[in-house]
């Protein structure tokens, strides 16, 4: 494997310190301040990072052609506001522990969904987006007496996964990383113990995917949680975490109903595309809470 060149080597160590050092800083701010800093952190991000505007605007063209310019800009301008807010609110998590019922409203049907498919005792494979707040998401479930892990996949920079690895452990949720040994048979393991798998699967990476149309048009899809579904029977819903007018969150569970025909490959597909779809919908509920500046459609067919 080829090493990275000296200046992505430099970057790299950069960005780490700049990580870690501003989730030390944030992490000690009160909560609301922390927020309003990180939208103002995402304001400053969409004026100065032309690259990423350019790609929130070319996403949410293929999104939404109806719309006119200007108003993709602010969806787009919105986007950054709350991925900031989002990030800095997150980092201040500890300090929402004891009032995250009050600021996370979880409806009794809602969580009926999801007591109701962990009680078949097949395990649970959870499906969610990069929509909302997917790290609160996992908080909340955990601190719900959920028993479940996430499958994330490692980012570039190995000390940026331990980072967040850590992260997520001293908020009690824990991780399978795709990359590492045994996972696969890890991901078995607790489904076939009854637990709750969190697979997010909207965005186009360098994983199994199969191509299933996203806002209308073919999209990468990582294959891995119907995959799994298909293998293993265990029932399978979607979570997803999104702020309300009020400033709190909203958990929403919505089960998924699939019949295989015995195709394998064409049941993977179609439950893939059904899931993609249920996603959109979620974003088109509040379209400035998804990563526009993701190429979602960056891998053609």
């Amino acid at each position: 494997m080829l090493q990275p060149s000296l200046a992505k080597r430099l970057k790299r160590w950069v960005r780490y310190w700049v990580v870690r050092i501003g989730l030390a800083v944030v992490s000690r701010l009160p909560v609301r301040m922390a927020a309003r800093l990180g939208e103002a952190f995402g304001s400053a991000a969409f004026h100065l990072a032309a690259g990423e505007r350019r790609k929130a605007l070319e996403s949410l063209a293929v999104a939404f052609p109806e719309k006119t310019e200007l108003e993709r800009k602010a969806i787009a301008l919105s986007s950054f506001r709350h991925l900031g807010r989002s990030t800095f609110e997150n980092a201040c998590l500890p300090k929402l522990d004891p009032s995250l019922d009050a600021r996370v409203e979880w409806p009794a049907a809602d969580r009926e969904r999801l007591e109701q498919a962990v009680r078949l005792r097949r395990g649970v494979v959870l499906v969610t987006g990069h929509v909302g707040n997917w790290e609160l998401l996992a908080q909340f479930l955990i601190q719900s007496k959920v028993d479940g892990v996430t499958v994330a996949k490692e980012l570039s920079d190995p000390r940026l996964t331990a980072l967040l690895d850590d992260f997520r452990a001293q908020r009690g949720v824990r991780s399978l990383w795709r990359g590492a040994d045994g996972t696969a048979k890890s991901i078995l393991r607790a489904l076939r113990s009854g637990q709750v798998i969190g697979i997010l699967i909207d965005q186009d990476t360098d994983v199994q995917s199969v191509f299933v149309p996203f806002f209308g048009k073919l999209a990468a899809t990582p294959r891995a949680a119907a995959d799994l579904a298909l293998r293993t029977s265990a029932p399978m819903v979607m979570a997803f975490c999104q702020r309300k007018q009020d400033g709190r969150y909203r958990v929403s569970i919505e089960e998924v109903a699939f019949e295989p025909t015995g195709e394998r490959e064409a049941d993977v597909v179609s439950l893939t595309a059904q899931l993609t779809s249920r996603i959109e919908d979620a974003i088109r509920r509040a379209p400035e809470q998804w990563v526009w500046m993701h190429r979602r459609w960056k891998t053609r067919p």
